[in-house]
């Protein structure tokens, strides 16, 4: 009887038959998936930056004209405010305070009365003058009293001259004006028009001759003492324009002008003072205010100019974008520009062979634009946050 079963070595060399099969099954698989995703790749190489920045989306930017114009470079400073004028108000006569009638910050015209000391004492002194005045000049009747029968008109005068210093007459006379005037200073008023500072005494207060009493400070137009480094004090003139902002008014800017030009270098910090005038009608600039101040230098009349923020730097060259298109939606074009001259909020753009120029009308981009390609579609808005745009 012939057996049914096979014998080891068949049965291995089955096994083996079957192992090598799938191996080449597994490799077949994983090279056909590779290939396709090579494929795939190939077809579509930036597809999920492509999802993501679409160019084909207006993406929101600010957009400013070329201009031609003047191009004003100024000098930049810190400074300063003070009062075009201070008068300190001190006591010229001594005794108690009755009234004050101001407070610190009021405006008060020229000659409005500000504080009064008491007047009794110099009230009295003024009435005893004018006594003793009276008494003189009845003396001074007495002895002159038949001095009109004299005829030689230089003996009555010799007369009346001695009748006068012997009767008092003249003493008297000034004792009444020293009185009067005495009695006059005790109401204290404002030299000039102005405004109360530094207001140091309350009814009832006794003062001496000298104490300080108050301050009265003339602040239309506000005085501004600029320092400006002795490199370019040079450069400024009086009477040029000059503009101010101040920390305590962040965002606002006050204009005026060169008034004068300290001649001389202060040794130690290299500066002199510049004196700007800015009109203060309202007040609101005070004394001691710190202020940052841009001064009117030079003026080169006649050039292209592009805000700064549209000048950008890419592979170590300088460049901006054009808006070109139809309304408020075009496209951003890349252009390659040299640049002159600049100041705080403008740049020059001059001819050079190796670059590009533009001209006076064209709208360059001046935000939302630092991340733009060549040829992307762009919108003009407003305000690019405010229309979402991408964080710069």
């Amino acid at each position: 009887m012939i057996s049914s079963r096979r014998s080891p070595p068949a049965l291995a060399a089955a096994a083996v038959c079957v192992l090598v099969l799938a191996a080449c099954s597994v490799f077949k698989g994983s090279s056909k998936g590779e290939g396709d995703s090579t494929k795939t790749s190939d077809s579509t190489p930036n597809s999920s930056a492509s999802e993501t920045f679409s160019t084909d989306i207006a993406i929101p930017v600010e957009a400013a004209p070329v201009v031609r114009d003047t191009l004003i470079i100024s000098v930049s400073a810190a400074a300063q405010a003070a009062a075009e004028r201070e008068a300190k108000l001190l006591a010229q006569v001594a005794g108690r305070i009755v009234a004050v009638h101001v407070r610190e910050n009021d405006p008060v015209g020229g000659g409005r009365l500000l504080i009064e000391i008491d007047t009794t004492e110099y009230a009295m002194s003024l009435a005893k003058a004018q006594a003793d005045l009276a008494r003189a000049q009845a003396s001074y009747n007495d002895m002159v009293l038949f001095d009109d029968q004299i005829t030689d008109e230089a003996v009555r005068a010799e007369r009346q001259r001695g009748a006068r210093a012997r009767s008092g007459l003249a003493t008297a006379e000034v004792s009444v004006k020293e009185a009067e005037f005495n009695l006059k200073r005790t109401q204290v008023a404002a030299p000039f028009a102005g405004r109360v500072a530094s207001l140091r005494v309350v009814p009832g207060q006794t003062v001496r001759v000298g104490d300080e009493l108050a301050s009265v400070v003339d602040l239309d137009p506000i005085r501004v003492e600029v320092q400006v480094l002795e490199s370019e004090v040079g450069l400024l003139d009086a009477g040029r324009r000059a503009v101010a902002s101040f920390a305590a008014f962040p965002g606002e800017e006050f204009t005026g002008r060169i008034a004068t030009i300290n001649p001389m270098v202060d040794k130690d910090t290299r500066t002199a003072k510049v004196t700007v005038n800015i009109p203060n009608p309202g007040g609101r600039i005070l004394p001691g205010m710190y202020a940052k101040v841009s001064l009117e230098a030079r003026k080169f009349p006649d050039r292209i100019l592009v805000p700064r923020a549209a000048v950008l730097e890419r592979d170590r060259r300088t460049m901006l974008f054009v808006f070109e298109g139809e309304g408020s939606t075009g496209l951003a074009k890349w252009r390659y520009v040299t640049t002159g001259l600049a100041n705080d909020s403008m740049v020059e753009i001059v001819p050079n062979p190796q670059t590009e120029m533009v001209e006076p009308g064209e709208r360059v981009l001046v935000d939302g634009h630092y991340t733009l390609i060549h040829d992307a579609h762009v919108r003009i808005v407003p305000n690019v946050r405010e229309a979402g745009g991408r964080p710069q």
